[in-house]
């Protein structure tokens, strides 16, 4: 309820939406939190339960068998990324946003009782298996928030959760793990905490996310233009419990308004064998009918849309669906999950090495090996600040930058000077020892700032350059499981270059490694253009004899910019 409130004052406090789609944002933010929570909650607990294991007694390796442990999640989730997404387009968002929570809280409780490293990298990979809500989270946010004054501040939700959950997730997980040691008192030696001792945090996560399902079957709205007039009864049995609190009459009431409206949309704006007048103007065009404001579709595809039931079909196929526009942006997100996933594990890490035995020669500009040697309970305050920082300027600071500069010319700035970043890190051991935490805070403060910017621009530019909003389940699915591989390779790659580096005398090699890539993502990046829905007027005229449909067109409605053309 925290959660609900913090979202639901911050959205409503800075935007102009109806109630029904504050409240609908405030239920994503809730759905959203649980995954982070869970997903982070193992992080401060994880050695210390491969060391329970017993699988090796080399404690160098256990640091391994933990990335296993994680890997497991990602490389599931790109697994089925696709999947999901491309179900999501058929059965609707909120049917897959809610078997992603409860294969989430099937999965923790599976890890909890993992009594060796088999069992727990099954829990792990059955989560990934059956979630692939990252991607339809962000196509539910895209249908949600049509208006492109909005998008800034919509776009920063996801990443504003995930601050949330990160912070609270790890917190947890460390209170609450072997807890007959932490609280003998309360549980003590013997007991079924003794003999499971990472039980207790999965416990707490499940119920976290068992409360994400409620708050979805209840109170979340389905978002997909074909699906959102179908009858739900859990939301129905929502609106009937918010009626009878009061102070929530509102928001029911905004609701049904909201329901009858899209039922209205969704009629034939004429009878099957009434006949289209010979001259139309654009007020009376198929783009600019608000049957059509729910979905964009191109021009020329009427055909596969049926008047009669309202339903959109359109025929998609993966040529239509995976145009330039939108690889390029897959690609980039792809690129920008790989570098930025290495820098969160690497950072560490890199704080955590201790400085050699012995001095070894340095050799400027490129050979020199040191470390920072911090504990622990250090690296765990910085980190714990990078989150506090990072959930400050996703709410405050990043929505203006978005609407100032726009999220084509800002994320091509943060691409091409991301290299930088990685170039300039690994020198921070050769820095004075009075100096060296200002360093750190100013390259992470650099990491945030950068990273917090270029995922909500990405996200718009995909969303805007889908050729229908009903692809952008399949899209994003796409997408996710991109950047899922990505960052399940990343920090595995990475590790083995910064071992590499330390033995041969080159400690920044991963790190230099890590700016080639982003440097590649630059190149990708720059050739992302404008969606044409940005570029070109909405309000084109629409071929009314086959003279004119012969033509080639000057506008291609798509994407939510578009709907908001329209709607102006």
């Amino acid at each position: 309820m925290l959660v609900l409130g913090m979202s639901y004052s911050w959205w409503s406090g800075t935007t102009y939406l109806d109630v029904s789609s504050e409240l609908t944002c405030a239920q994503i933010a809730i759905c959203r939190i649980c995954e982070p929570i869970a997903f982070m909650g193992i992080f401060p607990y994880i050695y210390f339960m491969i060391e329970d294991f017993h699988i090796t007694e080399d404690k160098n390796k256990i640091s391994f068998y933990a990335g296993m442990v994680t890997s497991a999640f990602t490389f599931a989730e790109f697994s089925t990324g696709l999947l999901w997404g491309r179900l999501s387009d058929k059965v609707g968002r909120k049917p897959v946003l809610l078997t992603g929570l409860i294969g989430t809280a099937i999965s923790v409780l599976i890890f909890g009782f993992a009594p060796n490293l088999t069992v727990a990298l099954i829990a792990r990979a059955v989560g990934g298996l059956l979630n692939g809500n990252m991607g339809v989270l962000q196509t539910t946010v895209a249908e949600l928030v049509t208006a492109k004054e909005h998008q800034p501040r919509a776009y920063t939700i996801m990443p504003v959760v995930w601050c949330l959950g990160s912070i609270i997730g790890p917190m947890i997980g460390g209170a609450l793990a072997r807890p007959c040691i932490s609280y003998p008192s309360l549980f003590p030696p013997g007991s079924i905490w003794d003999r499971y001792p990472y039980l207790l945090p999965n416990l707490f996560s499940a119920f976290i996310v068992l409360v994400g399902v409620v708050n979805g079957i209840l109170f979340l709205e389905e978002t997909h233009a074909g699906k959102k007039t179908q009858p739900d009864r859990g939301l129905k049995l929502g609106n009937w419990i918010l009626s009878c609190l009061p102070g929530f009459g509102k928001c029911t009431e905004s609701r049904d308004e909201k329901t009858k409206l899209a039922e209205m949309e969704s009629q034939p704006l004429l009878d099957h064998d009434e006949q289209l007048p010979g001259y139309r103007t654009n007020e009376n065009s198929p783009e600019s009918s608000p049957r059509l404001r729910s979905a964009s579709v191109a021009s020329g595809s009427w055909d596969a849309l049926d008047l009669e039931d309202g339903s959109e079909t359109p025929n998609l196929g993966i040529s239509r669906i995976f145009t330039r526009p939108v690889v390029l942006n897959i690609i980039s997100f792809g690129i920008l999950a790989f570098h930025t996933m290495t820098y969160d594990q690497l950072f560490p890490v890199f704080l955590s090495t201790a400085p050699p035995d012995e001095p070894r020669p340095i050799s400027l500009p490129f050979k020199f090996v040191d470390g920072f040697g911090l504990d622990s309970k250090t690296i765990g305050i910085i980190l714990s600040a990078q989150g506090a920082y990072q959930l400050l300027i996703n709410m405050f600071l990043i929505p203006p930058v978005l609407k100032r500069f726009g999220p084509r010319r800002l994320f091509r700035f943060l691409v091409v000077a991301y290299f930088s970043l990685y170039l300039i890190t690994p020198y921070l051991v050769l820095l004075p020892e009075k100096y060296r935490m200002i360093g750190v805070g100013i390259m992470l403060v650099w990491k945030c700032t950068f990273a917090s910017m270029a995922y909500p621009s990405n996200a718009i530019l995909t969303a805007d350059s889908a050729p229908s909003h009903l692809a952008l389940g399949t899209i994003n699915g796409v997408a996710a499981s991109t950047a899922s591989l990505c960052r399940a390779f990343g920090p595995t790659i990475s590790g083995i270059l910064y071992a590499i580096g330390l033995q041969s005398g080159y400690s920044g090699l991963a790190w230099w490694c890590s700016a080639l890539v982003a440097i590649g993502g630059a190149v990708v990046g720059l050739q992302i253009q404008e969606p044409l829905s940005h570029t070109h007027s909405t309000a084109a005229a629409v071929p009314v004899n086959d003279a004119e449909a012969g033509q080639p067109e000057s506008t291609q409605v798509t994407g939510r910019a578009a709907l908001s053309g329209l709607e102006a």
